[in-house]
């Protein structure tokens, strides 16, 4: 049994089974695998026994195995040791041998960099040598061919120009330096022999020339090129490029004899300014489609054919520019001056418009410098471009683009340069502005001259001369127009003068927005044209075409029709209603600043943001222009003002006597209102109405203010020139709260408090005599001295009866030197002024006049950033 234990423990005992992964649970399985089968088939008691031996037998096992490779180990470990000892000695060794290996590379290294550096200098050396020499060679040979013409035998020359491409470009380079040579040599003959040499250098230049152009013709680019690269070492190629460009298709095909085809429609439209200017012109269209296509095809060609082709392009696009393009635009301009300023100008941004597009196109056909292979090539290339050639190059990528940015500069110079273009803009918009303001200027000074005293008088004397001279008699009248004719004043022939000229009509002098926006809109087109055809960071003309507009919108338009207003109000008969038409006048001119702001702040000022000075000094301009139009336009709503005071005042005047002392008769009581309680009324409505569809803002709500004040100071004085009866004062009561009432609908709460006070005032005249001291002690009344209610109170038809309970009062009031029945009217407009808190000025005595400031504020920004 123990047998069969000790072959089954040596399965999982041996050293092979710990090797990898091990695990004492599996390990302690397999030992008692069995054991534990064989105990599960007995069905006896347990027994540890077979156990017990089978861990014994398993242990003594694993300490024999445990010995066994300790043991192992041990020897390895040994063996470790040794062959370490023999790997370091290793080591030691091959380092010294690599040590060894450096040090012999780092020898033939610098060996190496010695004969490295020697061959150079030696190399170096020998291509000194060698250029030395070919120049040497190319100076005997120079000598010897001076020689041989200043003996006239061209023999070997002539034998070299026949061996073909090679030789003709060394004969191109030999004639060039025998060129310099001659010119250089003063001896013996040398006068001759430098006329030998020029003359075969003219011989060979053409011979070159003429076989250029029959390659040319025949189409055949290799040969072309021979020509071209030996006439760039001859003298620099000027020659070649020349013909190349005179005879090409191009320029030979655009010498037109017969005149471009005219673009009617183009013509017929360009000098209407309200008609958007043109972009494109069919001539002009044509031309430059034709240039694009010969320029695409032409690159290749120059490519191909010239060793410097930027060169060459450079040439040929400056004679597209100086010939084609100038001469067509030549004729466009000269066309469009014949119209007018304005076609000619619309013709001009329109050719700048067109030829910068085709520059930006033409930038793209860009072409890189070419350079020989060997160095002394490249030395003789440069000599043949910068000694002889008079063609210049750039040395830079952007040759062509330099030179089309010249070409377009140069093209617009003649028509730009100085003022020749500002003061032709100016000139433009000066005429434009003219037409369209003509007739409302002359309506406007027709109606101030209509309007003047001293017209008046001349017209009267005119009249007076007309009589005298149908009746045939002389009058005093008469001799005076004799004597102003004879100064001047008077012209006999001024209605002769007038008859040629168109009628004027009451339209023509309407300020109108649609005007306003018309000048605004061709003032913009001067502007964007100033902007593309002026140097970039020149500002000054945008503000020289501000003080343009100003002078037409500003001075000729708006403070124009102004004046002519004012003069109109001032000229009106007092004794009819004043018109409220100048109120539109205002409304325009507002929404006019407004246009004006808006445009100068978009449009104009931004372009001068470049240059500090000039935008402060457009800002300023623009201010004053503003505040000039502000002021005629407050001085006009005063103007307003006035009128409608002294009108309402004269219709107070219409109020009777005894109107607030009426007869106890049904007709007296039928009456609703007084008469000039309805006329002033009606006045009051139609300014209102007026005012609201005209005005807006602050200046409606101070318009009305001082409208409303100033008929409240009518009213006050008004009230003290009539006694009033019992039944009167209903009558009285129905015309103060009419007046009430009407005031109320002009929505300004400023007036509400004083026209209360009006009709409180007026209810004294209703009021029992007993409790009349205890009404004026209330509410507005109370708020007032009551001495200063007595010359009111006097007017009623009782006073008598109870005067003597305010005789301390007025007693005091009198003991004051200079307070009298004015004087204490003028107590009782202070105390109207304190208590409404509005300050305005000369609320009873007079009308304010202080509109100043007022109407700027609608306008908003009046002071530009």
């Amino acid at each position: 049994m123990s047998q069969v234990q000790e072959t089954d423990h040596q399965e999982y005992l041996e050293l092979s089974a710990f090797k990898g992964k091990f695990d004492i649970t599996d390990f302690v399985g397999l030992a008692s695998e069995k054991l534990i089968a064989e105990s599960k088939a007995d069905n006896g008691p347990f027994d540890p026994k077979p156990f017990i031996r089978s861990f014994e037998a398993a242990v003594d096992k694993l300490i024999s195995v445990r010995k066994d490779v300790q043991a192992k180990r041990e020897q390895m470990e040994k063996t470790v040791r040794v062959t370490e000892r023999e790997y370091s000695k290793k080591m030691v060794e091959l380092a010294k041998g690599f040590e060894i290996v450096g040090n012999s590379f780092n020898g033939m290294e610098s060996r190496m960099n010695e004969v490295s550096s020697t061959a150079v200098r030696i190399g170096d050396q020998l291509e000194t040598v060698h250029i030395e020499r070919q120049r040497a060679q190319a100076a005997y040979d120079l000598i010897d061919f001076y020689n041989q013409f200043s003996r006239g035998d061209t023999t070997r020359l002539d034998a070299l120009r026949k061996e073909g491409r090679a030789g003709r470009r060394q004969v191109a380079v030999v004639l060039r330096r025998l060129n310099t040579v001659a010119k250089e040599v003063d001896l013996p003959n040398s006068d001759k022999t430098r006329e030998a040499i020029e003359k075969y250098c003219e011989k060979f230049e053409k011979e070159m020339l003429n076989l250029f152009d029959r390659c040319y013709r025949k189409g055949d680019p290799k040969m072309m090129h021979h020509c071209a690269q030996t006439l760039l070492e001859f003298n620099g190629g000027a020659s070649c490029i020349q013909v190349y460009v005179n005879q090409h298709d191009f320029f030979i095909n655009n010498v037109r004899e017969e005149p471009a085809p005219l673009d009617s429609l183009l013509w017929n439209t360009i000098p209407d300014p309200n008609i958007s200017p043109p972009k494109t012109e069919i001539g002009l269209t044509a031309l430059f489609a034709e240039i694009r296509a010969t320029v695409d095809t032409e690159t290749q060609i120059v490519k191909a054919v010239f060793p410097n082709p930027p060169v060459v392009m450079q040439v040929f696009l400056q004679r597209v520019f100086a010939q084609s393009i100038q001469q067509h635009m030549e004729q466009l301009l000269h066309k469009g001056s014949e119209i007018s300023d304005l076609a000619y100008l619309r013709i001009l941004q329109l050719v700048h418009f067109q030829a910068s597009a085709l520059v930006e196109d033409l930038k793209t056909h860009e072409l890189p410098h070419t350079s020989s292979r060997t160095p002394y090539e490249a030395t003789e290339f440069r000599r043949s471009l910068t000694g002889s050639a008079p063609v210049t190059t750039s040395s830079t990528s952007a040759a062509i683009s330099t030179m089309l940015e010249t070409a377009m500069e140069e093209l617009f110079v003649p028509y730009t340069e100085g003022q020749r273009y500002m003061e032709r803009e100016c000139k433009s918009l000066a005429t434009l502005y003219g037409n369209l303001l003509s007739n409302f200027v002359r309506f406007h000074k027709t109606q101030k001259a209509k309007s003047s005293m001293f017209d008046r008088m001349v017209n009267q004397i005119s009249a007076a001369t007309t009589t005298t001279t149908s009746s045939g008699g002389p009058t005093t009248s008469g001799q005076a127009a004799a004597a102003l004719m004879r100064f001047g004043v008077i012209n006999p022939d001024r209605n002769n003068d007038k008859s040629n000229e168109e009628p004027i009509r009451e339209e023509d002098g309407v300020l109108s927005v649609d005007v306003a926006e018309k000048v605004l809109k061709w003032h913009a087109e001067a502007i964007g044209r100033c902007v593309e055809l002026s140097p970039p960071n020149d500002v000054q003309n945008t503000s020289t075409l501000l003080r343009v507009l100003a002078d037409a919108i500003g001075t000729s338009y708006v403070d124009s029709a102004l004046e002519s207003a004012q003069v109109r109000l001032e000229a009106a008969d007092s004794k009819s209603e004043p018109s409220l038409q100048p109120l539109a006048i205002v409304r325009v001119v507002d929404l006019i600043c407004h246009l004006w702001q808006q445009y100068v702040n978009i449009a104009l000022l931004p372009l001068a943001s470049s240059s500090v000075t000039t935008r402060r000094e457009m800002v300023v301009f623009n201010n004053q222009t503003v505040n000039r139009m502000e002021t005629g336009s407050n001085v006009l709503l005063q103007r307003i003002t006035d009128a409608i005071i002294n009108w309402l005042s004269a219709q107070l005047t219409k109020q009777k006597r005894n109107d607030f002392k009426p007869r106890n008769d049904d007709l007296s009581f039928a009456r609703v209102n007084t008469e000039p309680c309805v006329l002033c009324c009606e006045t009051l409505e139609r300014v209102r109405d007026a005012a609201k569809q005209n005005l807006s803002g602050k200046n409606l709500e101070v318009f009305l203010t001082e409208i409303g004040v100033g008929f409240h100071s009518l009213l006050l004085d008004h009230l003290r020139k009539f006694p009033v009866s019992a039944t009167g004062g209903l009558m009285l009561a129905k015309d103060l709260k009419s007046y009430q009432d009407t005031v109320s609908s002009f929505g300004i709460p400023a007036l509400h408090e004083r026209f209360e006070f009006i009709r409180q005032l007026g209810n004294v005249f209703l009021v029992r005599p007993e409790i009349l001291k205890s009404y004026i002690t209330e509410n507005y009344l109370g708020r007032i001295d009551s001495s200063l209610l007595k010359p009111y109170l006097s007017l009623r038809s009782d006073w008598g009866q109870f005067e003597k309970g305010f005789d301390s009062e007025a007693n005091t009031d009198e003991a004051i030197p200079g307070h009298g029945l004015k004087d204490r009217f003028g107590r009782l407009s202070v105390m109207m002024k304190e208590l409404e808190g509005l300050k305005v000025d000369g609320i009873s005595m007079g009308i304010p006049s202080s509109f100043s400031g007022t109407f700027s504020r609608s306008f908003g920004n009046s002071n530009p950033t």
